[in-house]
């Protein structure tokens, strides 16, 4: 009941204010303000109320301490990708110039943001500490390397629960759900990309087979048909980890292949009308010239934005699938099976808030290439739109 009357207390002033701020400004000579209407009054008041709360809580607050990450984390984002924009207007090709000039601050994240995640990957061995499998201390250590509250320093992320090093882990993760998540988006694209401009090119039987069969695939939910095929694979490959690894890298790549193939055979039927077509054809220009020489080139720009976001939903696929107990294999590292593992953690929040972030870390991560991916995205696409800024 108090809190009800807090809310509707809060409700009430913020109300009062945007009436206030409302005749306030009717009575300036500013457009904006004199013109504003009563919901943007207090949509401003909810904004400042907004922004007053969360100084409140990141200064006053001892219990906001994942508040206080966010916003330092968020600070330093935002510093990172201004210098590293700045960075490329002034070093590379006139061309890559052009682009980190004419690139908005979110994109310059994401792609500073995919840089540090693929030399992670490539540099794993050289940046871990231990190997990704290798027992190297106590099970379930603390992370903080405080040895008062159970911490170890030459482990400052802690151990799991059979006593491997959490950072290695993390580290390794990104090696191998990255680069899983990446060989898997390629043969999707190259299975479903190749399909897809033969479908359109050659048309008639061809096209009707491959395009039932992909609806037929297309209906069953992608989650459930990856989930029953990997049970299908689990009991093939047996104790054979590795094999069951590869299976999923199959799997993923057929079921995302169908999207690729609607998206490729779409825009193949687009080029195919076109004049320049018609008269290699009539040149005596085979299959492979038309699709690699005619409608490849064409079709670039829609096929990049579509790899991004297949690389995503791939990205996601596979960390849910390791989730679940079905993905990536032990002993190698990844970030799905790491939240599953880390999440007896969040019981020793009250000993240290590190503890708490360990299960949020890998998921973050995840999270955290997922937006970046999305950014470089959304900037392809508007760029090979043809809007200007």
């Amino acid at each position: 009941m108090t809190t009800l009357l807090g809310f509707l207390g809060v409700l009430a002033a913020l109300l009062v204010a945007a009436f206030a701020a409302r005749a306030a400004g009717q009575r300036t000579s500013n457009a904006y303000l004199r013109d504003m209407t009563f919901a943007g009054a207090f949509g401003w008041m909810l904004l400042l109320a907004a922004l007053a709360g969360g100084v409140y809580l990141y200064a006053f607050v001892d219990g906001a301490v994942f508040f206080r990450w966010a916003v330092q984390f968020f600070a330093v984002a935002a510093v990172a990708a201004f210098l590293f924009r700045l960075a490329g207007r002034s070093v590379g090709t006139e061309a890559t110039k052009k682009g980190f000039r004419q690139m908005p601050l979110t994109a310059s994240f994401g792609l500073l943001t995919i840089l540090l995640y693929a030399l992670t990957a490539i540099l794993a061995p050289l940046l871990a500490p231990y190997g990704q499998s290798e027992v190297v201390g106590t099970v379930n250590m603390l992370p903080g390397g405080d040895p008062a509250t159970g911490g170890d320093p030459a482990h400052p992320l802690g151990t799991d629960q059979i006593g491997r090093d959490l950072l290695s882990r993390l580290i390794y993760g990104a090696q191998n759900t990255v680069g899983i998540a990446f060989a898997t988006t390629c043969i999707a694209f190259f299975v479903g990309g190749a399909l897809g401009f033969l479908a359109a090119t050659i048309g008639g039987w061809f096209d009707n087979i491959l395009s039932r069969a992909v609806d037929v695939l297309m209906a069953i939910p992608s989650l459930i048909f990856a989930l029953l095929l990997m049970t299908i694979a689990s009991a093939w490959a047996g104790n054979q980890q590795w094999q069951l690894t590869l299976y999923m890298i199959f799997i993923i790549a057929l079921i995302d292949s169908t999207r690729v193939f609607r998206l490729a055979r779409a825009v193949g039927q687009n080029i195919v009308v076109m004049d320049y077509i018609e008269a290699a054809k009539l040149r005596g220009e085979g299959l492979s010239y038309l699709i690699f020489r005619e409608i490849l080139p064409n079709a670039t720009a829609p096929l990049l934005a579509e790899f991004g976001l297949r690389f995503c939903f791939v990205f996601l696929t596979i960390a849910a699938l390791s989730f679940l107990g079905v993905g990536i294999q032990p002993p190698l590292a990844d970030w799905g099976t790491m939240v599953r593992d880390l999440a007896q953690f969040i019981n020793f929040a009250a000993f240290s808030p590190l503890a708490a972030a360990l299960p949020l870390m890998a998921a973050g991560a995840i999270a955290l290439l997922t937006v970046a991916v999305n950014f470089v995205v959304d900037w392809v696409l508007h760029r090979s739109s043809g809007l200007k800024d």
